[in-house]
């Protein structure tokens, strides 16, 4: 005969409403007692009618991520450990996450219209967000819960989870400065994502504060991955008075110059000195070890699924908008600059 939520309920003496609500991870249930009921469902080999349970709820129990087209998906390692941390976060409530790709662009809201018409999942987690983002404005509009990894220009209105990449380059450009850089470039990400225009003008704040000069051919756009690091890196130092030093808006984009660096024969940390952002698991392997920004990709990934959770089940939100504050991670990829190039 199969254990009922009665059985488990009287088993640890609490009340069937209280045992419910640890299992649906509800935030009114205190830590020791969700411990409690969740020993006592291995112990009791408790097996819930999730059918049941939806039907009551309403809910699917599940939650999406729809990936953007050209997504470099999971061989990117910051994005990995951010969606590990929201699969562990998942599953710790006992809700199933959904990822799929879109098609194509023009294909991407019809994409969303069909989850949110056929109410096949509960919310979406949305990533990389544009300075104009659709997606955002599509669910908005049909008062569906998302939560988004990143900000907008054009609303502000909506939950999110997001670093202050502006300040965490102005950081590493001081930091340059600081070594006795003057000639500093930038290699972007995709300048229609507001991360990458955020980082930008971290990056041009800081230069202004340092009275140095703007030097647009410096600065220059590409990919997420390192081929497009290592070909603009290249252009970079080809330049008639290249830079002594290349900011990265990521760490892949970082390792992509640093081969560059070293298919010319420079010393990085002497020669040139090259920085990432996000302090992926390889940066610290690199040849020089990488300089470059920390972001905790499995606790963010954690706290975008906390926060949809809440956003679906209405709880009282103390912080439904959270920005993340950066810290330099210092290694040998960043030196002060060789005096035949000053």
């Amino acid at each position: 005969m199969s254990v009922t939520l009665k059985d488990l309920a009287e088993h640890v003496g609490r009340s069937i409403t209280t045992v419910s609500r640890a299992l649906g991870g509800y935030s009114d249930v205190s830590p020791a007692t969700r411990q409690l009921v969740q020993k006592a469902v291995k112990e009791l080999g408790y097996e819930p009618n999730v059918t049941a349970r939806q039907l009551q709820k309403r809910r699917t129990d599940t939650i999406a991520l729809l990936l953007p087209p050209n997504f470099p998906r999971f061989s990117d390692p910051f994005f990995s450990q951010l969606l590990a941390g929201i699969v562990e976060q998942a599953a710790e409530y006992g809700i199933d996450l959904l990822v799929t790709t879109n098609a194509s662009q023009d294909d991407e809201q019809a994409c969303y219209l069909r989850y949110i018409r056929s109410r096949r999942v509960d919310g979406f987690i949305i990533v990389r967000t544009q300075r104009e983002d659709a997606r955002i404005s599509l669910l908005q509009q049909h008062d569906f819960p998302f939560v988004a990894f990143g900000r907008t220009e054009i609303a502000d209105d909506f939950p999110f989870i997001d670093d202050d990449g502006e300040l965490g380059i102005r950081l590493m450009v001081q930091h340059l400065v600081d070594l006795g850089h003057k000639r500093i470039a930038c290699i972007m990400e995709p300048a229609n994502l507001m991360k990458a225009h955020l980082r930008l003008q971290g990056f041009l704040q800081a230069l202004e504060v340092n009275n140095l000069l703007v030097d647009r051919p410096r600065i220059v756009e590409g990919g997420f991955r390192q081929r497009s690091g290592r070909l603009l890196a290249g252009e970079l130092l080809e330049l008639p008075k290249p830079p002594t030093a290349i900011v990265t808006q990521n760490d892949l984009l970082a390792l992509g110059a640093m081969s560059a660096a070293h298919e010319r024969g420079l010393t990085i940390g002497n020669d040139i000195s090259i920085t990432g952002f996000d302090d992926i698991d390889l940066a610290e392997y690199a040849n020089p070890p990488l300089t470059t920004v920390h972001q905790p990709a499995l606790a963010i990934g954690q706290q975008i699924c906390q926060l949809l959770f809440d956003v679906i089940n209405q709880q009282n939100i103390a912080e439904e908008q959270k920005i993340l504050e950066p810290s330099l991670v210092i290694r040998q990829s960043a030196g002060p600059p060789s005096g035949q190039h000053l």
